[in-house]
C-alpha cells in the first residue's frame, strides 16, 4: 500500500513537491541567517564558508582585516557547515535574497559550479582590472580554470605529503627518504623500521582514501578521466583500471605482505588513528594533507620529517593536485557587490595575508612572495620540515593531469575508488576490484551526462 501511494505521489505531484522543497530550502537558508547589516555607506558582502574550528578564527581576523583596511565594502562571513551542505544550499538560493555574493565551495565541486552557470569567472574582474594572478601558485590555479579561463581563485589549499618519524629513523639507524622518494624507496625504510624494531613499530599505512589514489595517478602523470581529466572537454569515460593504478596498488600489497604495512581502514576514524599510532612512536610512515603539520607538531617530542608524495620507480614526479576550497564571485548580485566579491578576494590573496594564514591554519600560502614574510621565516625556523609542502606545490608544472579533475559526481567515484583499495587491501583481485569500480563509475558518468543534456 506504501509503495503504490509513493507511485501516485510521484506520478501526479512531483512539480508540486519541487515548489515546495525549493520553497522550504530557501526558507531554511534565510532561517540560517540573522539579518546582518554593513556600517553606513558599505556595501554588504555576504560570504559563505565551511571554515571551522582555529581556521575560522583566522578568517574571522582576516575579514575584520579588511574590512578595516577600507571604507567602502563591508564583507560579511557565514558559517554553513560542512563542503557538501554549503554546496547545496548555495545551489538552492542561488536567485533569492539569501544568496551570498561570495562563496567558498570545495574542489571537486568546480565542474559542478562551473556547469550551473551561478557564478561570475573572476577571469572578467582580472581582465578588467589587469590583475596579476602570476605571484599565485599555477599548480593552485590550474585546478579552478578551464580552457584558459579562471574560474575561481584558490584559497584554503593543502597537497598531500609524506609524513615520517624523523627521530625513529635515527634511533634505528635508517637513511630518511629523499625530499622525492620512490616507491622502493618508501618501501625500504618500512621494511627497515619493522625489522629493526623487532616488529614493534609498523613501517607505513595508507588510508584508503580515494583523494590519495588520484594523487597517485597525478604524480605519475596519468589521467583518470578523458578529455585530459575534463580539463580539455566533458568527461565521457574513467579508467581506473589502468597500468599506472595497478602499479600504485601492487606497491601497497607488497608492503602488506611484508607486514610492516597497517590498514588503519578509511575516513576520519583511519586519520584519527594513524595520527596517534605516529605520535606515539607506533607507525614510521604515512601519507596524508599538509595541513596536518600543526597537530603533528604539537607537544610531539619527535622530529617531525615531511617528504614529497612519493612516485613508482623509473618515473620522474609530476607533482601532485591541491586539495582544499577556493573563493567564487555569485553572478546573481549587482555588479558593484561582485566587484566587492573581488576586492575581498585579491586581499586574501596578497602574500601578508596568505603567509598568516599558513601559519594559523596548517593551509600552504599560495603567493610566491609569502615565503618573504617573517612570520614564516619564523616558523620554518621553528619547524624547518613545514617548507616542504610548500617547496613540492612550487617544484610543479601545472598540466592535465596534477590540475585536479573536473567532473561532476566525484564524490560517488572516491566512494568506488575507496571500495577497490578496501578490496585489495584485505587481498582481493586488483585487476577484478578495479574493474568492477570502473563499470560502476562509468555507468554512474553516463547516467549524469544524460541528465545534464551533455
Amino acid at each position: 500500500m506504501i509503495a503504490k501511494f509513493g507511485t501516485f505521489l510521484k506520478k501526479h505531484f512531483l512539480p508540486i513537491l519541487g515548489v515546495i522543497v525549493i520553497a522550504i530550502g530557501v526558507v531554511f537558508v534565510n532561517a540560517s541567517h540573522h539579518e546582518t547589516t554593513a556600517k553606513a555607506g558599505r556595501t554588504p558582502i555576504v560570504f559563505w564558508h565551511e571554515m571551522g574550528g582555529p581556521a575560522e578564527q583566522a578568517l574571522d581576523k582576516m575579514v575584520k582585516s579588511f574590512n578595516q583596511s577600507q571604507d567602502k565594502y563591508e564583507v560579511i562571513p557565514q558559517y554553513e557547515g560542512s563542503y557538501d551542505e554549503a554546496v547545496q544550499k548555495i545551489i538552492q538560493s542561488h536567485g533569492t535574497s539569501a544568496s551570498p555574493a561570495l562563496f567558498q565551495s570545495f574542489d571537486i565541486s568546480t565542474a559542478q559550479m562551473m556547469h550551473s552557470k551561478y557564478t561570475t569567472p573572476v577571469q572578467k574582474f582580472i581582465d578588467e582590472e589587469h590583475y596579476d594572478t602570476s605571484d599565485i601558485s599555477p599548480v593552485a590555479r590550474s585546478f579552478y580554470s578551464n580552457k584558459g579561463q579562471q574560474l575561481a581563485l584558490p584559497f584554503n589549499t593543502s597537497q598531500p605529503v609524506l609524513y615520517y618519524n624523523a627521530t625513529l629513523l635515527k634511533k634505528y639507524g635508517i637513511t630518511p627518504p629523499s625530499k622525492s622518494p620512490s616507491y622502493s624507496e618508501i618501501t625500504r625504510i618500512a621494511k627497515q623500521l619493522y625489522e629493526k624494531s623487532h616488529h614493534q613499530v609498523k613501517g607505513m599505512t595508507m588510508e584508503i582514501y580515494g583523494w590519495l589514489l588520484e594523487e597517485a595517478l597525478a604524480n605519475d602523470k596519468t589521467s583518470l578521466i578523458n578529455h585530459g581529466d575534463g580539463h580539455t572537454g566533458n568527461p565521457t569515460k574513467i579508467s581506473v583500471n589502468n597500468p599506472n593504478t595497478v602499479k600504485f596498488l601492487k606497491w601497497i600489497r607488497t608492503n602488506i605482505k611484508s607486514g610492516d604495512f597497517v590498514n588503519y581502514g578509511s575516513g576520519a576514524s583511519a586519520e584519527t588513528n594513524e595520527i596517534a599510532a605516529f605520535l606515539a612512536g607506533k607507525l614510521g610512515i604515512f601519507v596524508q594533507s599538509s595541513a596536518y603539520i600543526g597537530q603533528l607538531t604539537t607537544g610531539n617530542k619527535n622530529e617531525l620529517g615531511i617528504s614529497y608524495f612519493p612516485h613508482p620507480d623509473g618515473t620522474k614526479a609530476n607533482g601532485v593536485g591541491i586539495g582544499g576550497a577556493a573563493l567564487w564571485i555569485s553572478n546573481d548580485k549587482p555588479e558593484k557587490v561582485q566587484k566587492g566579491a573581488f576586492e575581498f578576494i585579491k586581499y586574501a590573496e596578497n602574500a601578508k595575508n596568505q603567509a598568516n594564514w599558513q601559519v594559523a591554519t596548517g593551509y600552504l600560502a599560495l603567493n610566491k612572495n609569502s615565503q618573504k614574510e617573517k612570520v614564516l621565516q619564523d616558523l620554518y625556523k621553528k619547524i624547518p620540515a613545514a617548507r616542504v609542502p610548500g617547496e613540492q606545490l612550487a617544484s610543479a608544472k601545472p598540466n592535465n593531469a596534477n590540475s585536479g579533475i573536473l567532473m561532476e559526481g566525484m564524490q560517488l567515484t572516491r566512494e568506488l575508488e575507496e571500495t577497490a583499495m578496501e578490496t585489495v587491501y584485505n587481498g582481493g583481485n586488483i585487476n577484478s576490484a578495479l574493474t568492477t569500480a570502473d563499470k560502476a563509475m562509468n555507468a554512474n558518468l553516463q547516467t549524469t551526462n544524460k541528465a545534464n543534456g551533455r
